[in-house]
């Protein structure tokens, strides 16, 4: 199904019926401009309203034309308990592929253990910035542990994985440099860029060629060069060449920076990630980011790499310097995560096994599984964002609960179920969950 096309004012027409309809059931009555001084009189209504912003009612257009199809908002749904392989939705039983613990670490009793004996000598939070207030042994044994992972001098975490990225970037580098990218690289680091000032560039997704042909046109118009690729790419299930990339940047005499969020845990025999799938030296990467929301079972991100690097971010990045330090609980219970990722990696193997049988399987139907290996992120690509609503409603009816990804955040013909396995996951839910697909598609 193609998304529908609106001209703006059949749109703008939608828009003041929705607001229209929602003030006239919550009994408000419209908004009145105030009186101001005449000099603002040329200032439109609609620039001092939130419901006039364009992002809104951009939003607005979907959501109404799902409610006129009677489509249920498959997001932000409300889970009883712990989220792993299966979890509990308004006290149903389902199968989950919608979160990152990959390994089935968050809820794992020792995890567990390890955050509550944190909070009893700790307390729940660290309460203040641990430049100016000092800091807990606990967070520096986990950056300890991280560098020591990657075999590296140094680590550094922060609160968000979101803002580790966007304050990295945005600390180390400015108007002069260059930050180049795949095109399919994570919102965090398109915010970083922009807040760093840097020039930005993008290549097709996973072209080693058309990188170096960027770099060797305008590398030299610049001081500092960044490239970042991601250890496993969360919309599509892919991983870069990672040994072309080191190759590329010390031609072109570049930094590197690899964002492992989804590929810690995942990639490599023991999941030391994708440096250990490729036999790659921890120092041939200049920047290591992670997060430790996914496989780590806690909430945060980190940087590892040499030791210039992570003082200097640990004096001057806004995302560390003025926020408050990581909850000692947190990193109580990413260090006992990693720490059972190192003795179990049979783990590791199990959630190999899992996204290779569900790829062949959904390949098996037909299903466009797009650029996926079957490394724990496997898409099912519908085309249409609407039409991915309705199919995550129906796997929800069956007891799976799967979400869509949708426009804006991807390319509407590009809209999909976007399934994440787990260590955790058994065969029984895979074929079922394949058999419900082959029926939906049988539907339409």
């Amino acid at each position: 199904m193609n998304k529908p096309s609106l001209t703006r004012k059949a749109r703008t027409h939608l828009i003041d019926h929705i607001l229209g309809r929602k003030m006239e059931v919550a009994g408000i009555a419209a908004p009145v401009p105030s009186e101001c001084p005449t000099r603002y009189s040329s200032i439109p209504d609609a620039f001092t309203r939130f419901d006039r912003f364009p992002g809104y009612e951009k939003m607005l257009v979907p959501k109404a034309a799902s409610e006129r199809l009677g489509l249920a908002n498959p997001f932000f749904r409300s889970h009883d308990g712990v989220a792993g392989a299966t979890t509990l939705i308004d006290g149903r039983e389902f199968i989950n592929f919608s979160n990152y613990s990959y390994l089935g670490l968050a809820g794992h009793p020792a995890v567990n253990r390890a955050a509550k004996e944190a909070i009893d000598r700790y307390g729940t939070s660290a309460s203040a910035s641990r430049l100016v207030a000092g800091e807990r042994p606990i967070q520096r044994k986990l950056e300890e542990a991280l560098a020591s992972l990657y075999e590296v001098d140094d680590c550094i975490v922060f609160v968000s994985g979101h803002a580790t990225n966007v304050s990295t970037i945005g600390c180390l580098f400015g108007p002069k440099d260059l930050v180049i990218h795949d095109s399919l690289i994570h919102n965090s680091v398109l915010q970083g860029i922009q807040l760093s000032g840097a020039t930005r560039r993008s290549f097709p997704h996973n072209d080693m060629a058309a990188l170096e042909q960027i770099l060797a046109e305008i590398r030299a118009q610049f001081e500092r060069v960044l490239i970042v690729t991601e250890g496993l790419y969360s919309m599509d299930g892919d991983i870069p060449d990672l040994p072309a990339l080191v190759r590329i940047k010390q031609r072109h005499r570049a930094f590197l920076m690899v964002d492992e969020a989804h590929s810690l845990g995942v990639l490599g025999e023991t999941g030391k990630g994708v440096r250990e799938h490729f036999g790659i030296q921890g120092k041939e990467v200049d920047i290591w980011m992670g997060t430790l929301s996914k496989t780590l079972a806690g909430c945060g991100g980190y940087i590892a790499g040499e030791r210039a690097l992570v003082e200097h971010l640990k004096y001057a990045a806004p995302g560390f310097v003025y926020s408050v330090g990581m909850a000692p609980s947190l990193a109580a219970a990413s260090l006992e995560a990693l720490r059972i990722l190192q003795r179990e990696p049979e783990r590791v193997a199990r959630l190999r096994e899992r996204g290779q049988q569900f790829l062949e399987l959904m390949q098996s139907l037909g299903v466009n599984s797009g650029l996926a290996q079957g490394y724990a992120v496997i898409p099912a690509i519908i085309g249409s964002s609407l039409k991915a609503a309705r199919l995550s409603n129906q796997f929800f009816d069956a007891g799976i609960n799967v979400q869509p990804i949708i426009h804006p955040a991807v390319e509407e013909k590009a809209a999909r179920l976007r399934f994440f396995l787990s260590a955790m996951h058994t065969d029984q839910h895979i074929r079922y969950t394949c058999e419900v697909m082959k029926k939906l598609m049988d539907l339409h």
